[in-house]
């Protein structure tokens, strides 16, 4: 039947009766149904870091250190680079394109650093400047060669995460770098600001500046516009090619400082492939998908993830958990996470459907 042959409306007495209130009781229960769902979907994982958080501080084996504002300031301290890195890791990530190498920037970043004030005397602050635009060079290499010659973003970048690894080993000669460094940036990596490591406010001023940039700028929009259909998102004018370039060269860049806060940290640069920050950083921004905006990577559910993550292996170390516990959990989560939110975004786009 064509749109011509539909029959008309009737509003007479022959039309159907008006829905009774029964029908429209019927249709608020899966409204309201729906409706809860989507309250879970949202705060599951946060209710889920405050089980872990009360389960650990319950706990005999780790009761007595867990929950205190010490291994708080630990915790916090030492996942700082962690949640930095995911957040780094959810810009490409946002527009459909993986970035393998950010965890090898951000360590090329860390041993470059250090080796300029190391090997040659380098003032803090150029090194620093040097370290950063190195990671957005390497963003930018990405970003061409993903864009401009549309190779795929998951080989591409695991190359160059291969291609650092080897870089790093070469120019420390596989030897930490712990001379010549600046004695102020292992102060303010030590340091604490009102009970906090002071590199949780760089944490949390890049949150700040990046849920800003992602929830309230047309920018922002645009790259959810192409994660969903970049196709639709060329037609209603997004320059599609230059804004996932820019992401990947925003993720290098605060890659980059990842690896100034690391040896910030440590006060010593290694021959690392960066391995050990990255899987936690993914792990993260999957879990992150799943919570707040679900189906959707964001920089709250994000640092939730983090949290939730570092808490639980932060319990299990404490409670006598080996060594491999770790890795393990990391890997479990990021598998569990990946599948998580690749059925909440099918779901979501089935209702949408």
């Amino acid at each position: 039947m064509s749109v011509t042959d539909t029959p008309p409306l009737h509003s007479g007495p022959e039309a159907d009766p008006p829905a009774s209130d029964g029908a429209a009781s019927g249709q608020r229960v899966p409204r309201n149904r729906s409706r809860l769902r989507g309250l879970a979907e949202r705060h599951a994982l946060l209710v889920l870091l405050v089980a872990v958080v009360a389960f650990f501080a319950l706990y005999p084996p780790s009761a007595d250190v867990f929950f205190t504002s010490q291994n708080l300031s630990v915790l916090l301290g030492n996942q700082s680079t962690v949640a930095l890195l995911a957040l780094a890791s959810i810009l490409p990530l946002i527009c459909g394109y993986f970035d393998f190498s950010l965890g090898a920037i951000a360590a090329t970043s860390s041993v470059i650093t250090a080796g300029l004030m190391s090997f040659n005397d380098l003032p803090l602050g150029l090194a620093i400047l040097v370290g950063v635009g190195l990671g957005v060079l390497i963003g930018f290499v990405n970003g061409l060669l993903v864009t401009r010659f549309g190779l795929n973003s998951f080989v591409t970048t695991l190359g160059m995460a291969t291609l650092l690894a080897g870089l790093i080993q070469w120019y420390t000669g596989g030897q930490t770098i712990l001379a010549g460094l600046d004695p102020r940036l292992g102060q303010f990596g030590s340091e604490t600001l009102f009970g906090l490591p002071q590199v949780v406010y760089i944490v949390a001023v890049a949150a700040l500046i990046l849920w800003y940039l992602l929830a309230q700028t047309p920018f922002g929009r645009g790259l959810y516009a192409i994660g969903a259909n970049p196709r639709s998102a060329a037609l209603v004018g997004i320059r599609v090619r230059r804004a996932t370039w820019t992401t990947f060269v925003l993720a290098g860049g605060v890659a980059g400082v990842v690896g100034v806060m690391a040896l910030a940290r440590t006060g010593s640069a290694t021959a690392d492939s960066g391995n050990a920050l990255l899987f936690p950083a993914l792990a993260a921004a999957f879990l992150g998908a799943t919570a707040v905006r679900p189906g959707f990577f964001n920089v709250v559910g994000t640092i939730i993830g983090v949290l939730f993550v570092s808490v639980s292996v932060s319990g299990l170390t404490l409670s006598g958990a080996s060594s491999w516990a770790s890795p393990v959990f990391n890997g479990a989560a990021l598998l569990v996470a990946v599948g998580l939110s690749h059925y909440l975004g099918q779901s979501r786009a089935a209702r949408a459907g």
